[in-house]
């Protein structure tokens, strides 16, 4: 499972003309997901993600959590994470998960999110979507559990 975190002053998810999901400060992450990955993932990155202490403290050290800023998570799928760009100019998302693997494992990440107490808004998986944002720093990480543990 893979997420790419990005410190947000604000995002928002829309589909066709109607904002689906919105946040203020906090993280946008866009979350994909491969075959093999287990409900032990998504909890696993779901509880480091809303751990990170990314956010600027009275020293300008980043030393502050989710929680201790009042920020907001905004979960959005991403099949795309998995594409393999190694042959040709086209690329393979054959290492991305099946709707019906993706699905729960998706939803299990998010309901270990709202379990931390923050504020979690989404995407809709599968859909077509438009994402905005405005990256605060930039800060932005990536996390894979294939590498992390």
């Amino acid at each position: 499972m893979r997420a790419l975190i990005q410190r947000v002053t604000r995002a928002s998810v829309t589909i066709g003309s109607a904002v689906r999901g919105e946040i203020g400060q906090g993280f946008l992450i866009l979350l994909g997901i491969t075959d093999g990955d287990t409900v032990d993932d998504a909890v696993y990155l779901a509880d480091k993600t809303v751990k990170l202490r990314v956010f600027t403290d009275e020293n300008d050290k980043m030393n502050r959590s989710l929680a201790d800023v009042g920020g907001g998570i905004l979960v959005v799928s991403q099949f795309t994470l998995y594409g393999d760009c190694k042959k040709g100019n086209r690329p393979s998302f054959t290492a991305a998960a099946r709707p019906e693997t993706a699905v729960p494992l998706y939803e299990a990440f998010i309901a270990r999110c709202r379990q931390s107490g923050l504020p979690v808004e989404t995407g809709e998986f599968g859909a077509d979507m438009k994402v905005d944002l405005c990256n605060d720093g930039p800060v932005t990480l990536w996390m894979d559990t294939a590498q992390m543990r």
